[in-house]
C-alpha cells in the first residue's frame, strides 16, 4: 500500500466515525508498510476528552508494539491532528505524518483549535484557563529522585 492508500483509510474511517455518531476524525498507525492500529474519535461515546482519533491509535499501536517509542511508524490522519494530538505524535516518537485535511478545514467545520495553539505560547499567567503556582510547595524534589533513580526508562 501507498501513503496515499493508507491516508484514504484515514479518511473512511473518518466517515465511518460520522456515521456511528463519534465524529468526523480517522487516524491510521503504519509499522514497516503494515497498519498496526487504527481509530476514529471516541470523545462523546467515552465521556473522554482526550479520546481522539490519532491519540487512540498511538495507545494501540503502543501496546500492540510493547513499547512507547513509536519511532519507526508512520500516522496517518484524516485532518492535520491540534495541538494535544500533536505532543501525543511528538512523545511517541513518530517522525512522519500524512494527513488530508488542515485546521483551517477543521474550524469551518466547528472544531476550532486555533486558541489552543495561541495559548501553547503563552506564559501561564497568560492564559485564559487559570495556572497557579502555590508558593511553599516544592515539586521539584520529585525529578531529584528521578535523576538519581537507577532503573529509569528514558521517555
Amino acid at each position: 500500500m501507498t501513503d496515499k492508500d493508507f491516508l484514504e483509510r484515514a479518511i473512511k474511517i473518518a466517515y465511518e466515525g460520522i456515521e456511528k455518531g463519534t465524529g468526523p476524525f480517522g487516524a491510521v498507525v503504519v509499522q514497516n508498510g503494515e497498519v498496526i492500529s487504527e481509530s476514529t474519535n471516541k470523545v462523546v461515546e467515552s465521556h473522554d476528552p482526550t479520546a481522539h482519533a490519532e491519540v487512540l491509535a498511538i495507545r494501540e499501536a503502543a501496546q500492540k508494539s510493547g513499547t512507547h517509542d513509536l519511532h519507526d511508524c508512520i500516522l496517518y490522519s484524516s485532518c492535520e491532528p491540534c495541538p494535544m494530538c500533536l505532543g501525543a505524535i511528538y512523545w511517541s516518537g513518530i517522525k512522519e505524518v500524512y494527513f488530508a485535511a488542515d485546521r483551517k478545514d477543521a474550524a469551518n467545520a466547528g472544531f476550532n483549535d486555533e486558541f489552543i495553539y495561541d495559548e501553547i505560547t503563552l506564559l501561564p499567567e497568560k492564559r485564559n484557563v487559570s495556572f497557579k503556582r502555590i508558593k511553599g510547595v516544592d515539586g521539584r524534589e520529585v525529578f531529584k529522585k528521578w535523576e538519581r533513580f537507577e532503573n529509569k526508562v528514558q521517555y
